[in-house]
């Protein structure tokens, strides 16, 4: 499933929330609620635990973008970019030969000392694209982002999420409270919300099962709240940054051989692997991780994944964070790293692919009653 950039993709829902884009009557103040992890099927699948969302109008499906990952997605929210267009291209980044960056903490990938990133390679400057809030406090529209306290400095904010008053929040109460509290100030304010658990219950204990069903409830009486107290005037949108899938087939690129000849760096992730070539090596590579992986994934070469839109229109300047090869897995299958990336490799539920589970989010519509 190729992401429908550019029409319906997670970087058209902040201004087309502004501008009243995807059918709806623009409001005097909006808020976006991100659910990690709040993929289309998976809500249609276990709909029984969110009575509410399911009741609300839907606008999407809309697709994520790929990798189909959390930092990849915010990026588009953020920016308005696809993923070509911001470069965030991995939930790992090759950005040198010498480099691969975390992107969720902007620190070096894999090391043990976690190396923070931020000084020697400046958010701001791997991601210098403004972002919808920096264009709408421009434009005279009030911005706030509630999420956790961590965030606030995070490179991963200050890249893609830069702009507008930052308000902490610790549990679903300060949660609702801080965005309810946002879209009642007077004038027009565009609100941002990011809730994190969802996804957690999926990677440990696998999407759809009790303890990922029993965090959906807790997310459809949060949205309930919310909507139920929105002040007046006020649009409130829920999507998603990805879907999920439970992985349930493996190779280790770690330790097979032939995923290793010839190969300089990996990045990206289990679903969406971005593999890196020696010099002159990239046609043996391509040949080996085709072999190797089989009907399992679309594994495809840098210039065949741009070509067919992969990651939207790509800017020159992030061509290179790509890897000669792309692999994207099918089904339940994964490229882990056992030694690499030994935590990541162990969760049950995945993203970061373009099967419609991890690529279709839902965009869920409530407005005040009040007139």
């Amino acid at each position: 499933m190729i992401p429908d950039y550019g029409v319906r993709s997670l970087a058209e829902v902040l201004p087309g929330l502004l501008d009243g884009a995807f059918g709806l009557e623009p409001a005097r103040a909006v808020a976006l609620l991100l659910v990690d992890g709040l993929g289309a099927e998976l809500l249609a699948a276990h709909a029984e635990f969110a009575p509410f969302l399911s009741s609300l109008s839907d606008a999407g499906p809309l697709t994520v973008g790929f990798p189909s990952s959390t930092a990849i997605s915010l990026a588009s929210i953020g920016t308005g970019l696809p993923p070509g267009g911001h470069g965030l291209l991995g939930t790992s980044l090759r950005l040198s030969d010498e480099v691969v960056m975390d992107t969720l903490r902007w620190t070096e990938h894999g090391t043990q000392g976690k190396v923070d990133l931020r000084e020697s390679w400046v958010p701001e400057t791997v991601q210098p694209a403004g972002t919808v809030f920096e264009r709408a406090e421009a434009a005279g529209i009030a911005v706030h982002v509630v999420s956790q306290p961590a965030f606030e400095h995070s490179g991963l904010t200050r890249a893609v999420l830069r702009g507008g008053a930052f308000v902490g929040t610790h549990a679903l109460g300060d949660l609702a409270g801080g965005m309810l509290a946002a879209l009642s100030e007077p004038g027009r304010q565009l609100v941002y919300g990011y809730h994190a658990d969802l996804d957690a219950m999926g990677h440990v204990y696998g999407p759809g099962s009790v303890p990922w069903q029993l965090q959906l409830a807790q997310v459809d009486r949060l949205v309930e709240s919310l909507a139920a107290l929105l002040p007046e005037d006020t649009l409130l949108a829920v999507t998603g940054d990805h879907g999920m899938v439970t992985m349930t087939d493996t190779v280790d690129a770690d330790t097979h051989p032939d995923l290793r000849t010839g190969v300089a760096a990996l990045s990206g992730e289990p679903r969406a692997r971005h593999v890196h070539a020696e010099p002159g090596a990239a046609a043996d590579v391509l040949s080996a991780w085709q072999e190797v992986l089989g009907d399992a994934a679309w594994t495809v070469s840098r210039e065949q994944a741009v070509q067919e839109g992969w990651f939207g229109p790509v800017s020159s300047r992030y061509t290179d964070r790509i890897g000669d090869v792309v692999a994207a897995a099918r089904g339940g299958f994964g490229v882990t790293r056992t030694k690499g990336e030994a935590f990541l490799s162990s969760l049950v539920g995945q993203h970061g692919s373009l099967t419609s589970a991890e690529q279709l989010v839902p965009l869920l519509v409530a407005r005040s009653t009040s007139v």
